[in-house]
């Protein structure tokens, strides 16, 4: 283990917030691995605090779910099973969605402007696959203020805790980082398309699910017979998901 930030303990009112905060950061930011036992005594020892604070912030991570009690073992850093990892996903798809719908709605100039400047820095960014991840996660943060809603926002951030227990960041793959440029650039003007006054583009909620899968977001004109059902189903495109 590397040295605990003891200078920024003073950043925290108690040592407990201090204890917390800092595991938190471990284990979100992949440092501290999923199975890693996360022994009271270690730990104290680690962050120069006594015990007591060490378990009080031990009994917050387990209640948000990223440390869990092991029989035989004690604590450990939650590891998701698959069936939890294939849920994880259906509901990062059914909220990411729905953030971009209510972006889109709610999204005003300064948003889309923020939006923009991302995906530009994005195109400067080095192969360094940790600073392409944490760009990435500005990315989605700044998707999700502009939708403006601030209960979707709570339930993102608690779904982030548990990706982050997935592992190593995908950007280390070969391709990853251009698709997800790709992938940045589609949503965005999928977003700004849709501000008022505009015309209508394809459903932006679509258009994120299909960037995901590699997919392109652009509109298909529709044949003279299709187009009164293209229509219809244009004017239900940022309801939220």
């Amino acid at each position: 283990m590397t040295q605990a930030p003891a200078a920024q303990r003073e950043r925290f009112g108690s040592a407990a917030d201090y204890a917390y905060a800092t595991l938190r950061a471990e284990i979100l930011e992949g440092r501290f691995a999923p199975g890693r036992r996360m022994r009271e005594i270690e730990l104290s020892e680690w962050l120069e605090v006594s015990r007591t604070p060490v378990r009080a912030a031990l009994s917050r991570l387990e209640g948000e779910g990223l440390v869990a009690l092991v029989p035989r073992t004690g604590l450990v850093v939650a590891t998701l099973e698959a069936d939890a990892i294939a849920e994880l996903y259906d509901m990062r798809e059914a909220l990411e969605g729905a953030a971009a719908a209510l972006a889109a709605r709610h999204a005003g100039p300064r948003d889309v402007a923020a939006l923009r400047d991302l995906v530009e820095a994005e195109r400067h960014l080095p192969a360094n696959p940790a600073a392409r991840a944490q760009h990435n996660l500005a990315f989605h943060q700044a998707i999700y203020a502009a939708a403006h809603n601030r209960f979707l926002v709570k339930s993102l951030h608690a779904l982030h805790d548990a990706i982050a227990l997935l592992g190593p960041t995908t950007f280390a793959v070969e391709g990853r980082p251009e698709q997800a440029e790709r992938e940045h650039a589609r949503i965005v003007e999928a977003v700004a398309a849709q501000q008022p006054r505009r015309p209508k583009p394809p459903p932006v909620a679509t258009c994120a699910r299909r960037s995901r899968r590699g997919r392109s977001c652009e509109p298909r004109a529709p044949d003279r017979d299709q187009a009164p059902r293209e229509r219809r189903r244009d004017s239900r495109a940022v309801r939220p998901v």
